[in-house]
């Protein structure tokens, strides 16, 4: 059998030069931080949020402009996320998509909406492998639909991890995905989960991997923060043989650097700054950690605080005033956590992989 790696590898160019740390200068320890009844989470962007007002309302038309604005204007990234959240809200609400496939089915939008509710819904279920074969005909409508979107390629792709499709037909459709689109996170993401679900442990193979794929990718590109992904995945592992600790600091310096060059204190880049800051609690860099909960303002995701707490927001606050804490107090390289418990440095012991809700 083909190795994935090999493949995936093929589709990247081979360069290995690392980048010197670029990211913004440790903040004074007085960085002031939003107030906690001032911070919220999961919150949409202006555009999101008015599509998301209409299908509440059981107005499909908003969401259809949102995602067919983003076809127009090749805004893969923005299309996947917003993808992510409408389908998720058509879930407990799912009048409006309900219409809107009655009345156009064959919009490009729609299906693709359709097939990641019907994925979402069946992949906490023990039955998953056999329920999302039968999901199989709604991705391939989606992407059929339109054939310059990466995004309907990024379900598949998840879609063959949760079925625990072989290795051989996964390379087939990564082939198709970055055919698409050399550098869309979503199919690199998906491509990185797939790998360390098929070989649990080999986080040094998913840093190459990771690591070629965000040299490659534009300076701006969120694929650069794909490295981050592998330190989250290796930090929150319990098993493998440790990986090296420059690997994981590059791994943070990359993400960084890429958060310094995106707007502060907006919606849509918050998942990378949560992450970044989470990851970098975990390597004990409590200052950098900080200057990314400056950045991120008001806006806490779901992710990745909903690993380590029921409450994704109380654990937001509970680290980011820990962190606050320990940079006013000079104790900044003090590995512990909000209640005592001191976080796991690479190498030791470390907590469970994280659900596979994550999709």
């Amino acid at each position: 059998m083909v190795d994935t790696m090999a493949l995936l590898h093929a589709f990247t160019r081979t360069s290995r030069a690392r980048g010197r740390r670029t990211g913004p200068p440790p903040p004074p320890a007085q960085t002031a931080l939003p107030a906690d009844d001032e911070v919220l989470l999961d919150v949409p962007d202006d555009a999101l949020g008015r599509a998301l007002v209409g299908a509440a309302a059981g107005d499909h038309a908003p969401a259809a402009e949102l995602l067919v604005a983003t076809r127009r204007r090749s805004a893969w990234e923005h299309r996947d996320r917003y993808v992510h959240r409408l389908a998720a809200f058509s879930r407990s609400r799912p009048e409006w998509l309900d219409a809107w496939r009655t009345r156009a089915p064959r919009d490009p939008d729609a299906l693709l909406l359709d097939a990641q509710r019907a994925v979402d819904r069946v992949w906490g279920s023990p039955a998953r492998a056999e329920l999302l074969r039968e999901v199989s005909p709604l991705i391939t409508a989606a992407a059929r639909a339109d054939h310059r979107d990466p995004v309907p390629w990024r379900l598949a792709l998840d879609h063959a991890r949760g079925a625990r499709a072989g290795h051989t037909y996964f390379e087939e459709l990564w082939e198709a995905a970055v055919r698409r689109a050399p550098h869309h996170q979503g199919c690199h993401v998906a491509a990185l989960r797939y790998m360390a679900s098929s070989w649990h442990g080999s986080h040094r193979e998913c840093f190459d991997f990771a690591e070629t794929a965000a040299q490659d990718a534009p300076e701006g590109s969120l694929t650069q923060a794909l490295p981050l992904r592998a330190a989250f995945g290796y930090l929150t592992d319990g098993c493998g043989p440790p990986v090296e600790r420059a690997r994981l600091d590059a791994a943070a310096d990359r993400a960084a650097a890429l958060s310094a060059r995106l707007p502060s204190a907006q919606p849509w880049p918050a998942e990378l700054r949560n992450l970044l800051a989470h990851v970098l609690v975990r390597l004990g860099r409590r200052r950098d950690a900080l200057e990314q909960f400056r950045l991120t303002g008001p806006y806490a995701t779901s992710f990745p605080w909903d690993r380590d707490a029921d409450d994704p927001l109380g654990r937001f606050l509970e680290v980011r005033q820990e962190v606050h804490r320990a940079v006013a107090s000079g104790a900044e390289t003090t590995a512990t956590d909000a209640s005592g418990a001191r976080f796991r440095r690479p190498g030791s012991e470390r907590r469970g992989r994280p659900e596979p809700r994550d999709h």
